[in-house]
């Protein structure tokens, strides 16, 4: 059984994609080539904002903006340490700081109620807060209605982390649209993926999807070699805007799909473990089914279950970033986010993807039910 079935929906796309890849072969455009102009038109209309800016991977995603809004060396920026590194890594990137905050222990992200206090600490010890990376941990919306009223409050803007959520939604606005900017991901086994890596941006802002695109480009003027601003080498692959263009055609029958597996996970094993909480006025585009068990030798046991019928499960994430080598020199230490640590050892994924079949989904619930 697979974690994610990438074949069974290649299949589905093979013959419209072979004939758009044979178009790119024959046109010798790479890079940059009209299929990323298409793309970047139809995900701006799927979300709902003015600009789509596509970029080579989610972590230039959310690097990008951060470049363009002048983060550097004695700012800080609010984030959540239950999340994938790639949103604390590209604050480093830049010279600044990453300021964690607890999440809520229902839905897995930020806690809006604690925000500010951490704000205003790490005004205290010296540093600038500029900005909020709110993380659509697992494909459902942080609440951008706190979020935002703190960020006003706070003067802060927000780049929301929509690399989970890309097709979710919160009170009819979709993933990706709020704050000044969402940054998504294209990696293979996100809802909607490539073939390789590759990210977007989103905004409403003119002037700031002017400079994105510069920075895209090693920060280019009139031309390439007119170099206005340091940028990065962030440009999309034309063979991955087919592939998504030809993704982006069934996408919304596959998150239906992604749906009714979830609501068929959450109906046979809510006695069992904790299921996802998908709150009113948000939809989840579902890039995992994340459960929790009782302790972490709960989970353990569930999880060799799963093993040993030859169902994969994965752990997201069974390190806090707070806890991780990488930002020791942070000086955060067990139990200052007990939220995000208590998760990090009951959490566990089962298989999500809309090619599972009727009976796998039985399988997998059966097993956890014994």
């Amino acid at each position: 059984m697979q974690f994610i079935d990438l074949l069974s929906q290649k299949d589905r796309i093979r013959t419209a994609l072979l004939h758009r890849i044979e178009s790119i072969l024959d046109s010798g455009h790479f890079i940059m080539g009209q299929e990323v102009t298409e793309l970047e038109s139809r995900l701006a209309t799927y979300v709902g904002s003015r600009y789509c800016v596509s970029c080579s991977s989610g972590t230039d995603a959310l690097l990008m903006p951060l470049l363009a809004k002048g983060i550097g060396p004695g700012d800080c920026v609010i984030t959540t340490p239950f999340t994938f590194v790639a949103t604390a890594e590209v604050i480093n990137l830049v010279g600044a700081t990453p300021v964690f905050v607890d999440v809520c222990p229902d839905t897995f992200n930020i806690n809006p109620e604690l925000i500010g206090r951490a704000v205003e600490e790490a005004v205290e010890q010296g540093m600038k807060p500029k900005a909020i990376i709110p993380v659509d941990l697992f494909g459902q919306p942080a609440d951008y209605t706190r979020i935002e009223a703190v960020a006003d409050a706070y003067k802060l803007w927000i780049l929301e982390d929509a690399a989970q959520s890309f097709g979710g939604s919160f009170k009819g606005r979709k993933a990706g649209s709020f704050g000044l900017a969402g940054a998504t991901s294209f990696f293979p086994a996100k809802p909607l993926g490539c073939y390789g890596d590759g990210g977007a941006i989103f905004t409403d802002d003119e002037e700031f999807d002017s400079v994105l695109r510069s920075i895209r480009v090693h920060g280019s003027g009139v031309d390439k070699y007119s170099n206005d601003r340091i940028g990065i080498n962030g440009r999309l692959d034309s063979i991955q805007a087919a592939v998504l263009l030809e993704k982006l055609t069934i996408f919304d029958e596959e998150l239906q799909v992604r749906q009714n597996i979830a609501d068929f996970y959450s109906n046979r094993l809510q006695y069992k473990v904790v299921v996802p909480l998908i709150q009113e006025h948000y939809t989840s585009a579902w890039a995992q089914y994340s459960v929790l068990a009782a302790s972490c030798e709960e989970r353990e046991h569930l999880m060799q279950a799963l093993q040993k019928d030859g169902i994969p499960s994965m752990i997201y994430y069974k390190i806090p970033l707070h806890l991780q080598k990488a930002y020791s020199s942070l000086g955060y230490k067990a139990g200052d986010f007990p939220v995000s640590e208590d998760l990090s050892t009951r959490i566990f994924a089962l298989p999500m993807h809309p090619y599972l079949k009727e009976e796998e989904i039985e399988r997998i619930c059966a097993v956890l039910l014994v």
